[in-house]
């Protein structure tokens, strides 16, 4: 006899289940079900047929995978919920009695999660965890640089304040930061950590008033994941460099002063130098240890040769941050490729290495149109030029970036323009700069190798005579001729054209309409910018 099966017992309607039907097999509330789902990293799934998913219903409903729910049904973690539950319980009617001890000891035996088990199993190795740490990242800078609020704990703030803090001393130990764009949403830094390319933005330092509709626990769940899964990694990326973790700065006794003491205690004191990003970490053998590649042809040698440049990029340079600089963000860029960085002591102290009335300091970073007393011996420059020079890899010239000088665009390292799109000028003429000053470097390596002959004499070899140049009558090339050649070339595309299968018609057809966009887009913009300067010249001229 034939088993046949029955409707909904098959297919969509067995390998999906509803929010609702997950709660039920799992005896969760919605919210504790929505922190199991983050921790877990299970997320919705919308199936194909949703009608055969929902067994005949059309009702717009949450799907999760069967074999997902099947796989947090043991998780020690939903014992937890239930712990923390109970504890709620017995925590609220020892307040309500106003019983102090046990209030007490209820706190003291307070159930709390543990995350590791997790990390190490959606995370197996580090290079799995370093290329899912973008997103980790950015949540973590958001929560070090948010008040506290009453979703907010000031605990979970401090926690991703050092984490982050942690980090920024790793990329400047190991020198790989890579691009950094300043936008209006934040600042995006781009860094290479063991082949991976990780990028992640961080918020201004200006105060903000919190967002009214945005629900803050469930990104405090997120942020306590990656809190984590960013300590796990910072552990094992110092262990990388023979670095002490946690991280061990050296205290001299010139921090120990009243100035010092004012602004923190003695207990927080390492903690604020670490901060600074001016201090070396203690390490058994510490060396700069940057990203090696393969002997694989030249394309190697150069690409390691860059690396080695811009990780030195500011190591001949001593900078000097004026008072109305963003502090964090460019002592993270400037030590980042070598160089030294110090700013006034009066507005902040700890870590502040020399004053602004050194003799040495090569460079002073201004945000103003004035600058009282300039001094022949240093540069002054605006902020942009640290973060140019990182993008374009060389040591671009100062007369742009003066103190109230109209600065060049700032534009973009992470855009790649491809064949056919539009490239503004100003970066046409950044890249012909930053070839024309590569060159300018590569002939002054090779000029001690051609420089044989410190004497200047020249051989004397018979030269052979040259002959007599001669000068024959041009023949004018026809239009018809070019006009001939063009319709060739046409006529030899359709027919490759013709050739294509069917099958791959349809995707050369997208490309095409794509190409055709793709230029259409890019003559826009030239239109554009052409009517923006001829405005521009008509300004002039009426002034």
């Amino acid at each position: 006899m034939v088993n046949r099966k029955r409707k909904h017992e098959a297919g969509a309607a067995v390998a999906f289940m509803s929010r609702g039907r997950a709660l039920k097999k799992l005896q969760l509330s919605l919210s504790d079900f929505r922190k199991l789902c983050i921790l877990k990293g299970i997320y919705p799934q919308e199936p194909r047929h949703p009608k055969k998913a929902g067994k005949g219903s059309t009702a717009p409903t949450t799907y999760y995978l069967t074999k997902d729910i099947q796989f947090v049904m043991h998780e020690p973690i939903i014992k937890k919920f239930r712990q923390y539950k109970i504890f709620v319980r017995k925590l609220k009617r020892a307040v309500d009695k106003k019983d102090v001890h046990r209030e007490q000891r209820l706190r003291n035996r307070k159930p709390e999660l543990t995350l590791d088990h997790i990390v190490k199993e959606r995370y197996p190795t580090l290079v799995d965890a370093i290329r899912d740490l973008d997103d980790a990242l950015s949540l973590c800078f958001l929560f070090s640089k948010m008040p506290k609020n009453k979703k907010v704990h000031a605990e979970q703030i401090k926690l991703c304040r050092r984490l982050t803090v942690e980090f920024m001393n790793y990329v400047i130990a190991s020198r790989s930061l890579r691009k950094v764009f300043i936008s209006i949403k934040g600042i995006y830094f781009q860094v290479e950590v063991m082949g991976q390319i990780v990028t992640w933005l961080s918020p201004h330092n200006v105060a903000y008033t919190h967002p009214v509709n945005v629900d803050y626990r469930i990104m405090s769940t997120f942020a306590q994941f990656s809190c984590i899964l960013l300590g796990f990694v910072n552990f094992a990326l110092y262990k990388s460099l023979e670095l002490h973790y946690p991280p061990q700065v050296f205290t001299d006794e010139d921090y120990e002063s009243e100035d010092t003491t004012e602004v923190c205690s003695k207990h927080d004191l390492a903690t604020e130098i670490l901060a600074s990003l001016t201090t070396e970490m203690r390490a058994d053998n510490y060396e700069i240890i940057m990203d090696k590649f393969e002997n694989d042809g030249n394309s190697r040698e150069a690409m390691q040769a860059e690396v080695e440049k811009l990780a030195n990029l500011f190591s001949k340079f001593k900078f000097f941050l004026n008072r109305e600089v963003d502090r964090e963000t460019f002592t993270f860029v400037i030590r980042a490729c070598g160089g030294e960085v110090s700013w006034c002591k009066t507005g902040f102290p700890i870590g502040a290495t020399y004053d602004c009335d050194d003799e040495s300091i090569t460079h002073q970073v201004v945000d103003r149109t004035n600058v009282k007393n300039n001094l022949l011996n240093r540069q002054y420059i605006q902020p942009q030029w640290v973060v140019d020079c990182l993008n374009t890899r060389t040591i671009l010239p100062t007369k742009d970036y003066l103190p109230g000088a109209t600065l060049p665009p700032h534009l973009s390292p992470f855009v790649e323009e491809q064949e056919g799109d539009y490239i503004p000028p100003e970066k046409l003429k950044l890249m012909d700069s930053t070839i024309a000053t590569r060159s300018i470097d590569t002939e002054s390596s090779d000029q001690p190798e051609k420089a044989k002959n410190p004497s200047g004499k020249r051989k004397l070899t018979q030269e052979k005579p040259k002959p007599e140049t001669t000068v024959s009558e041009g023949k004018v090339l026809k239009i018809r001729q070019a006009q001939k050649m063009m319709e060739q070339k046409n006529e030899e595309r359709k027919l490759a054209e013709m050739a294509i299968p069917k099958k791959n018609k349809r995707l050369y057809n997208k490309i095409k309409h794509l190409n055709k966009k793709r230029t259409q887009e890019a003559l826009t913009l030239a239109n554009k910018r052409r009517a923006y300067e001829n405005n521009l010249k008509k300004q002039k001229t009426s002034l």
